[in-house]
């Protein structure tokens, strides 16, 4: 699973930001696979939002510098049970979306704003793309086995 990915360092110690982050799954003492390497969270500092961590083994701000760009990933079996409701982005991406039988179009990524978490929805041709947040009123079903989402267009004011 995609936990996130190495940013700029910060400070000399080894430590980066985390862009793109699953706060979740970046622990202290949580392992992470760097380029198919076990690695574990020795620091963790920053917020939620923009997470700082320093992994074992990189200690300078050289090795953060290498580590740059590279995807953060964990073993499924490592992550937190999730509440009803919710879904890794993992899972939502790929997802074909629907109003009841019309196509709508296909599920890009899950976007983290401010206000809430949205879906980036690609659209047939010409019909640009679609953001719906993940509420209960813009959002009726998700069925992650069968890879379908079915959204109200008409809540959405995109009909």
């Amino acid at each position: 699973m995609r936990a996130g990915r190495v940013g700029r360092p910060h400070g000399l110690d080894g430590s980066f930001y985390v862009l793109e982050p699953s706060p979740a799954l970046l622990g202290l003492g949580a392992v992470v696979l760097v380029d198919g390497r076990q690695l574990t969270i020795a620091r963790r500092a920053g917020d939620d939002r923009r997470p700082i961590l320093r992994l074992e083994g990189h200690d300078d701000r050289s090795a953060a510098e290498a580590l740059g760009g590279r995807q953060l990933l964990v073993e499924r079996t490592e992550a937190p049970e999730l509440e009803p409701d919710e879904w890794w982005a993992e899972d939502l991406e790929g997802c074909t979306v629907r109003d009841a039988e019309r196509h709508v179009g296909t599920v890009r990524r899950m976007l983290a704003l401010p206000s809430c978490e949205v879906l980036e929805v690609v659209r047939a041709e010409g019909e640009g793309e679609l953001l719906v947040p993940l509420i209960k009123d813009a959002v009726r079903s998700v069925d992650i086995a069968r890879k379908e989402i079915d959204v109200d267009l008409r809540f959405l004011g995109a009909e």
